[in-house]
């Protein structure tokens, strides 16, 4: 790729920074991660990265600059290039795969005006929270099922392992109309799907090819697909009331869907509308623990859960970045953008800023306002956001009252990606009441 970075005076990252921001195993570890991101907040909250093998990116850093590109979607683009951050020789990979272009999956996330509002519209009013709040008792009792089981293993287990991947994928699962049993080839699936740098989610056949991130990508989209298209075919020949059956009976400009632009919401929906809640909920209980004076005002004051969901998304910030390209020249925060300039929005830092939240790095569920943005901003926000709050506050409301006390059995681990995950294991040792 051509870039048009090469411009006389621009601000460019020390190398160590930039490769800390950039590469996926920065993200295993708090104390490599964030004091990265609070050193280019202080120094140089928008400057170049140039790694080798990538492209040079312009790394966003603070939560007004990311509100601002987020909320100009004509200005700034998802999809000219690609929306997610990978290496040029990924990149090429995909180009030779899919016809030279790296729109793989037809998803929102690949999508820009007009085309994405069509898109969205499908089922923006699906997601609104009136109609979400409907939903409540039949995620309560998928949330209490998911609980007991929890309880069942009083004394030490992995939070994540045993409980938090479970219970929001059952309740997409179900939303969707899947079958129980598929749900845990619709699991690894997922984590594949996020994992794709993660040495212990890689495929065996692929960890020594230096494309294999976006080899196995690949490979578990077009599973993915093939899993879809049979419940596509099912409800277009008997639609029921679902969520795939309204997707699957939708039409744009008067025409059915096409098969890619289908599959891209299923997919887009089935995987991070289960991998980002479970990762929030992880997070939420681990911020508990290690702040355990929450504790003590959420059982003296139970309504504070809603404030917990919202520290615990803000706090844990599973989507890591999103990547835009500027359409024209412009400026940010004094810079020069120059048209088809890339730049990583880094959600992790911009609930972090200190401009905007007092003690970021500390986990608060009385924090008001809680104006975080992990869920994006703009015309790109998460469609989901509605959703996953509602489980989440399910969940704690249903967890919470049985445990006569909690605390950490080891230290948590966490998924090797900068694009969207959180927490592979969170060993915690429970006593119910």
């Amino acid at each position: 790729m051509t870039t048009t970075l090469e411009t006389a005076v621009r601000p460019v990252i020390p190398q160590d920074i930039a490769r800390i921001v950039i590469s996926p195993k920065s993200y295993t570890n708090d104390d490599v991660i964030y004091p990265a991101l609070a050193w280019l907040r202080e120094n140089m909250p928008l400057g170049v990265a140039e790694v080798e093998g990538y492209d040079p990116i312009w790394i966003v850093t603070k939560h007004a600059d990311i509100r601002s590109v987020e909320v100009n979607a004509k200005l700034f683009h998802n999809a000219d290039h690609n929306p997610i951050l990978n290496d040029r020789a990924s990149d090429e990979f995909m180009r030779q795969i899919n016809g030279g272009s790296l729109r793989l999956i037809s998803s929102l996330t690949y999508m820009d005006p007009p085309e994405h509002a069509a898109y969205r519209s499908l089922t923006a009013s699906w997601f609104m929270p009136n109609r979400v709040s409907k939903l409540e008792d039949q995620i309560r009792v998928l949330a209490r099922q998911s609980v007991e089981k929890l309880l069942s293993l009083e004394g030490e287990c992995d939070f994540v392992r045993d409980f938090a991947l479970f219970y929001p994928l059952r309740v997409i699962m179900s939303l969707f109309g899947v079958p129980p049993e598929d749900e845990p080839r619709m699991l690894k699936l997922t984590q594949e799907f996020f994992g794709v740098h993660d040495p212990e989610e890689q495929r065996p056949e692929m960890v020594a090819d230096p494309v294999a991130a976006a080899k196995m990508w690949a490979a578990t989209l077009e599973e993915f697909y093939e899993y879809f298209d049979a419940l596509s075919a099912q409800r277009r020949a008997h639609p029921t009331d679902d969520l795939l059956s309204l997707i699957a009976n939708s039409q744009v400009n008067g025409a059915p869907i096409p098969r890619n632009e289908a599959n891209g919401y299923y997919v887009a929906i089935a995987t991070a509308g289960h991998d980002t809640t479970s990762s929030s909920t992880a997070g939420g209980l681990h911020g508990l623990l290690l702040y355990p004076e929450n504790i003590a005002k959420l059982q003296a004051d139970p309504s504070l859960i809603k404030g917990l969901v919202d520290e615990a998304i803000r706090w844990t910030s599973p989507v890591k970045h999103f990547m835009r390209n500027a359409t024209q020249d412009t400026q940010l925060r004094g810079q020069t953008i120059r048209a088809m300039d890339r730049l990583m929005m880094c959600y992790p830092s911009g609930n972090r800023d200190e401009e905007v939240f007092a003690e970021a790095a500390r986990f608060d569920i009385t924090r008001s306002p809680n104006p975080h943005i992990a869920f994006g901003f703009g015309p790109h926000m998460c469609l989901g956001q509605h959703l996953a709050k509602l489980e989440m506050r399910v969940l704690f409301e249903e967890l919470l009252p049985h445990l006569s006390s909690i605390e950490l059995a080891g230290e948590p681990r966490f998924v090797e990606t900068n694009f969207v995950g959180g927490y592979k294991s969170l060993p915690i040792r429970i006593n119910r009441h």
